[in-house]
């Protein structure tokens, strides 16, 4: 199998390790993973719904998301997966998937066997860290679904680059209140669950306020006020204040 890019393998551990304690030795066998790496185009699904996979993504870079598709064609994303992010490390355990994993950007993702994931949950400590990252995974989805179904829209997209922010920055990406988000109108909208121009006049309404999305960067002027706008509480991102 390949050699992933620098550091891939490093940044899921340092992700890991947010949640979790791991010994030196634990780490190594994370880092010893056998992987194969594939490079995505924007657009380019690289799961379907559906599709029974041997292999979990890792993300080395690029932005992937997770979507559900409607049988008219319409997708809803329900997540975003940055560097460093196994977007389906639970495929595991349940290799069909019930959703796909689409590329936002150019993206290098490395596929690694669920057979060798499999090894090294037989020791607990590894387990714990896999399974926290996991419930960490299935906490954002239920408080995406809470934005989606409560939060008008201004709010609800407010809430969404509150998290990017945090996220970003946990990762060492950027800051909480300046980070790359570089996706395009269609796919926020698809996020936020709105329509086009619906999105185009909430986006209107927070520059307004002091956020600004270029399409490739968001800059939030007063982060602490759009938090409190958006009521984001990082508490379910399971990540060290």
């Amino acid at each position: 199998m390949a050699a992933p890019p620098p550091d891939a393998l490093r940044l899921f551990v340092d992700r890991l390790l947010l949640r979790s304690p791991l010994t030196e030795d634990e780490q190594a066998a994370i880092l010893a993973l056998p992987t194969r790496q594939e490079e995505v185009l924007p657009g380019d699904d690289l799961v379907v719904p559906g599709e029974k996979t041997g292999h979990s993504c890792l993300v080395a870079a690029g932005l992937m998301s997770r979507f559900d598709t409607m049988r008219d064609g319409r997708r809803q994303i329900v997540a975003f997966y940055l560097p460093g992010d196994m977007c389906d490390l639970h495929s595991v355990a349940v290799p069909t998937s019930g959703w796909g994993l689409e590329a936002l950007t150019r993206a290098t993702v490395l596929l690694i066997p669920h057979e060798a994931l499999r090894k090294l949950v037989v020791d607990p400590n590894l387990a714990l860290a896999f399974w926290r990252d996991t419930t960490a995974d299935g906490s954002i989805l239920a408080k995406w679904v809470g934005n989606l179904g409560r939060k008008q829209a201004i709010p609800r997209l407010a809430h969404l680059f509150c998290e990017m922010g945090v996220r970003t920055e946990k990762a060492g990406l950027g800051t909480r209140a300046d980070f790359q988000l570089p996706i395009t109108q269609s796919q926020l909208a698809d996020a936020a669950g709105l329509t086009p121009v619906h999105l185009n006049r909430t986006l209107k309404a927070l520059k307004a306020e002091g956020v600004v999305f270029t399409g490739k960067r968001v800059a939030i002027a007063d982060w602490d006020r759009i938090a409190a706008m958006a009521e984001f509480d990082p508490a379910y991102l399971l990540l060290p204040n």
